[in-house]
């Protein structure tokens, strides 16, 4: 496997974590920002106890300057950021008649407008090398949306939208784009629900279990391997079978 430079955005978070541990173990040299330092180098340190080496640069993928001088640090340390993926995402859960412009903005900004901020940073140096990887983190709540969550799937379906444009425009250049839509996953977020929520969650998923990290991860990967070649602008739902459509 040829070894690339991968950037994971929110790759401290739960499926984050395990796209970076897997690209990383891959062989791929792996960077991912942080904003919060002092979590940043613990988490640091716990992958590095795992034999993982990460390089983490500080930057706020709402922010388009700080987008610019993260990819500037990174490839600078790790040379020209072939592989994407637009991970990062927070929630501002609320019903939309109570909904404030900060709750929409906020969630709009993080995971919707970071997807042009970092890809726009990246694409012209995929373009001229003639090879690039770039993978939307969305949700099944993009495709279904969510009660309390209009923000949240606004952004997410947007993603793909995004996706489906810039596989068009890049096609010709060796870049694939695509997005994959993750159903309820074991993260910290999601077991930090009342238990008795997420046995309703869970008795709505076919499989009959929540997803794992790892099999987020797994996806990801694929998609950025020289063996995907031949898929571009498409949406891939891991969700147990809890949302099916075409």
């Amino acid at each position: 496997m040829t070894q690339r430079t991968a950037l994971v955005t929110g790759g401290t978070g739960g499926i984050g974590t395990a796209i970076v541990r897997y690209l990383a173990r891959q062989g791929h040299r792996v960077a991912t920002n942080y904003r919060d330092a002092a979590k940043a180098e613990a988490w640091r340190q716990a992958m590095t106890q795992e034999g993982i080496d990460v390089f983490m640069v500080q930057g706020d993928v709402s922010d388009p300057a700080s987008c610019e001088s993260m990819v500037r640090e990174v490839e600078a340390k790790l040379g020209p950021v072939e592989i994407l993926i637009n991970n990062a995402g927070i929630t501002r859960d609320t019903t939309f008649h109570k909904m404030t412009y900060a709750q929409w903005m906020d969630v709009v900004n993080t995971n919707l407008n970071a997807c042009f901020n970092v890809t726009r940073q990246v694409i012209e140096s995929m373009r001229s090398h003639k090879w690039g990887r770039i993978v939307q983190i969305s949700s099944i709540n993009g495709q279904k949306g969510q009660y309390g969550q209009a923000n949240y799937a606004a952004a997410k379906a947007g993603m793909h939208g995004f996706t489906i444009s810039l596989a068009q425009e890049n096609a010709k250049f060796g870049i694939t784009v695509n997005t994959v839509s993750p159903g309820y996953v074991g993260t910290d977020m999601v077991m930090a629900v009342p238990e008795e929520v997420r046995e309703k969650i869970v008795a709505q998923i076919p499989v009959g279990r929540l997803g794992k990290p790892e099999e987020i991860a797994h996806a990801v990967a694929f998609l950025t391997g020289e063996e995907a070649a031949w898929i571009t602008g498409t949406n891939l739902a891991i969700n147990g079978g809890h949302y099916m459509g075409w």
